[in-house]
This record gives C-alpha cells, sequence and structure tokens, in this order.
C-alpha cells in the first residue's frame, strides 16, 4: 500500500464515539494502510456528542466557509480537524450547525431517526467531496463505511462526475448489518433529484430504507466488501446481481492482509 492514496468516509470512527463494527473499522483499516506506508484521510460528521475539547478538534478556516445548497436552501459547510493519539492519522470532521449540534448521532432519546437524516447524508456526501476538492488532495481509493455516508458514490459519480480530481479514483462501499428500521423521510427522493441524478436512482430511494440506501451505494461503488457476519439476505441477493469484485467477510484478526490484496489487486487492477 506504499504511497497510495485512501480517503476513508464513515458514519462514525473510534475513538470519538463508542465501539461498533463500523466506527471500528473504520480506525483499524486506515491504521492499517498507515502502517503499511499509504497516505490517507478519514472523514466523519461532527456530531453534537463528540467531545470537542477531550478529542481536541479545532475549526480549519481555509477549508470552511463554502455554502451546499441542499434542497434549495444554503447550508454553511465547517470544517474541524483532530488527530488520533499516538497513529498520527489526521480525522476530518464535516460540520453545521442545523444539521450537527444536537447531542445525538442518528436517533433522539426515544430511539427515534431523526426527520431530516436524509438531508444529513446529502450533506456529508457533498460536504467531504468539496473540501477534498480544496484540500486539492486526488484519492487511488474512496472507502465508504455506514449508511450515513452511502450516498457519496452516488454523488461522486453523478452530481461530480465532471470533477477531474476523482476521475481515477476507485470506490468501495462496505456493507454492515448495522442499519435501521422503517425508512428515512419519504422526501428524500425528491431531494435527490434536485441535484439531477439519474431517476433510476430517486426510483429506488421513493422507499428510502436501509436496503435501498445500500444498494444505491453497491451500484455506484466500484468493489464492495461485507463487512459483517450477516447481512440482510435482500443485499446479498443484489450483490450476487451485480458485476464487480466482492470481498466476503473477514473477522478483526484476517482483515488486514485480505484488504490490503482486495485494494491491489481487485480494486486497483
Amino acid at each position: 500500500m506504499k504511497d497510495k492514496r485512501i480517503l476513508y468516509v464513515s458514519s462514525e470512527v473510534v475513538p470519538y464515539l463508542p465501539e461498533t463494527e463500523i466506527s471500528s473499522m473504520s480506525f483499524e483499516a486506515p491504521r492499517m494502510v498507515n502502517q503499511q506506508g499509504g497516505q490517507i484521510r478519514i472523514f466523519m460528521p461532527r456530531y453534537g456528542n463528540i467531545n470537542e475539547r477531550r478529542h481536541q478538534l479545532h475549526e480549519v478556516i481555509r477549508l470552511s466557509g463554502i455554502n451546499l445548497v441542499i434542497n434549495d436552501l444554503d447550508m454553511p459547510l465547517i470544517i474541524k480537524v483532530a488527530s488520533i493519539p499516538k497513529e498520527r492519522i489526521q480525522v476530518y470532521f464535516i460540520d453545521n450547525d442545523e444539521y450537527f449540534k444536537r447531542k445525538a448521532t442518528l436517533t433522539d432519546e426515544n430511539g427515534a431517526l431523526f426527520e431530516d437524516n436524509d438531508e444529513r447524508a446529502i450533506f456529508f456526501a457533498k460536504g467531504v467531496i468539496e473540501t477534498v476538492k480544496k484540500l486539492n488532495w486526488s484519492p487511488d481509493i474512496i472507502h465508504v463505511h455506514g449508511w450515513l455516508a452511502a450516498l457519496l458514490p452516488l454523488y461522486l459519480k453523478e452530481y461530480f462526475a465532471g470533477e477531474p480530481l476523482f476521475s481515477d479514483s476507485k470506490i468501495v462501499t462496505s456493507i454492515y448489518n448495522q442499519g435501521f428500521e422503517g425508512t428515512l423521510n419519504k422526501e428524500m427522493a425528491s431531494k435527490v433529484k434536485f441535484d439531477n441524478v439519474n431517476d433510476n436512482v430517486v426510483n429506488t430511494l421513493s422507499e428510502p430504507s436501509y436496503n435501498n440506501l445500500m444498494k444505491v451505494a453497491i451500484d455506484y461503488s466500484d468493489a464492495v466488501i461485507v463487512a459483517s457476519e450477516e447481512i440482510p439476505d435482500e443485499l446479498t441477493a443484489h450483490l450476487n446481481s451485480v458485476d464487480k469484485p466482492v470481498l466476503e467477510y473477514k473477522d478483526k484478526e484476517e482483515f488486514s492482509e485480505a484488504y490490503s490484496n482486495f485494494y491491489m489487486t481487485e480494486v486497483l487492477k
């Protein structure tokens, strides 16, 4: 992996949020690449329950200040950064007071999904891509983790299709068994349609369930990793129907060599 540039985009990362399959692998995979001499960047949302003082987050003024249009509204993009102790790994945080100030991640105190999670996902995808453009950092691989990040492959291949910085970038999406019940806001499809994306995607997202969100991510990725021992049967069937490289589940003890080989022989071939 020496000198390969890998952008990790995740809905959650240890140590900033509690340990889950997603947050753990969103730390372990970048650390593995870092140790092998690769260059990495990690992006995640700056949820209001992340302790900025303890983790020493600070705003990057030169990267902040863009307005992203979400459903015809201007939303200011704030970028913060921190370093994972002992790892020399920088993490960039996508922030906006309207979407991420609340003291929770994806659900309220009763476990109900936030009504604006659809817009938060759109904002996160656009915010990551705009920030990487400002960094002028062209990744070889973009590796996506978690459903809040699942719109990134779509936006990169559709909304930002003409962006030369990403012309050679390959997208990998990890599929986890960590989703949600029910659907996101039923207006999600119209908000995505506002950004002039493919009508087939809009049709899929007319029922914005976890499975449909991940199907869109799979369809717009160049390769897929099964990151949980079990994933929904519907997603397994969808994976079997697409013609792209798929890495089957690997546990924490064996993922390192498997991911490296997959990146080099299947994704970057």
